[in-house]
């Protein structure tokens, strides 16, 4: 395994804090990351931004969405097939009542258009993608992982476009099992992939100290009941992302502890379809009370993983892993 990190940005120059990153590799060798940054998350002053990565080097991180003095949340990149970038990102105050936006760029990530409700009118707390990248089914379907966290229930959907991305029919809710006396389990942010027999997986963050499974054999449109797995879960968010040798790569806290430690932060290999995962790299290790290194994303692009995450609130790691 070949290895690159790099900071996105230096710390404290831009904003007090910064958090849940997207990562986009681009055809030209560009590597484009969104975050939201601001004084603290949630206030009303927290915005996305927007970097760069050109020939090797990162650029000055860009404000590109500004809106209504609310809180701006979980950007989320998209390339769609005509080569154009999609910018999904929560917006509001509480997280109960997100809408979700979008932006689009027609220049590889230079500029931007200016922000669009993409459901315009729903309710339901948050459409589109929540935290996670959509995924393109072989038959052409965009899946985006979506939840939402209305009435303090936490539940997960997927929701479904066949235009590539322009309009949304959310699935049913994903059924969750009862846990004894905890109740239902509370799951968000999915993370998706397909494998071979086109059946549809999905991973989810929970409240019972591991992450939850489901899977759909129609594309998506319905979803087996959730399951518990043995991968542990600190209630914090993680990501997928399948290589085309059938290799799943996850990146996530190896904690199994509601509102765990977000330290360290591993990344994992699965050789049997998601069934089970060993480590395949350490990317951070803990060395101090508070550190988090949280909400990972992951893009496999042919045999090189694009990865980001947060470092301490204070800035955006990128790291670059070929695999064998």
């Amino acid at each position: 395994m070949n290895c690159m990190k790099e900071f996105i940005f230096a710390a404290d120059r831009f904003f007090a804090s910064c958090h849940a990153s997207s990562v986009l590799p681009l055809a030209n060798g560009d590597v484009l990351s969104a975050w939201f940054g601001g004084s603290a998350e949630g206030n009303d002053d927290v915005r996305i931004y927007t970097s760069l990565r050109k020939n090797g080097v990162w650029q000055t991180p860009v404000c590109i969405a500004s809106e209504k003095n609310l809180p701006h949340w979980n950007p989320v990149l998209y390339q769609k097939t005509d080569g154009s970038i999609r910018l999904f990102y929560k917006l509001g105050k509480p997280i109960a009542d997100w809408i979700t936006m979008y932006c689009d760029s027609f220049d590889g990530g230079e500029s931007w258009s200016e922000g669009t409700e993409l459901v315009p009118g729903d309710t339901r707390g948050g459409r589109g993608p929540v935290k996670n990248k959509c995924i393109r089914t072989a038959d052409g379907l965009l899946l985006a992982p979506a939840s939402t966290e209305q009435h303090r229930q936490w539940r997960c959907f997927v929701d479904i476009s066949e235009d590539d991305g322009d309009t949304w029919t959310a699935s049913p809710y994903i059924v969750r099992p009862r846990n004894g006396v905890s109740g239902l389990a509370q799951m968000i942010q999915p993370t998706l992939w397909q494998d071979d027999d086109g059946v549809v997986h999905a991973l989810m963050r929970s409240n019972q100290g591991f992450v939850y499974s489901s899977k759909s054999t129609d594309g998506g449109k319905t979803w087996q009941k959730a399951e518990q797995t043995a991968i542990p879960n600190n209630n914090s968010g993680l990501d997928c992302a399948r290589s085309a040798d059938g290799r799943i790569w996850l990146v996530y806290n190896p904690v199994g502890k509601n509102w765990g430690d977000r330290a360290p932060l591993d990344l994992a290999v699965s050789l049997d379809n998601g069934k089970t995962f060993q480590t395949a790299a350490i990317l951070e290790e803990k060395e101090k009370d508070g550190d988090e290194f949280s909400y990972p994303a992951i893009v496999c692009q042919n045999q090189t993983l694009h990865i980001t995450y947060t470092y301490n609130r204070k800035q955006i790691v990128y790291q670059k892993i070929t695999v064998d």
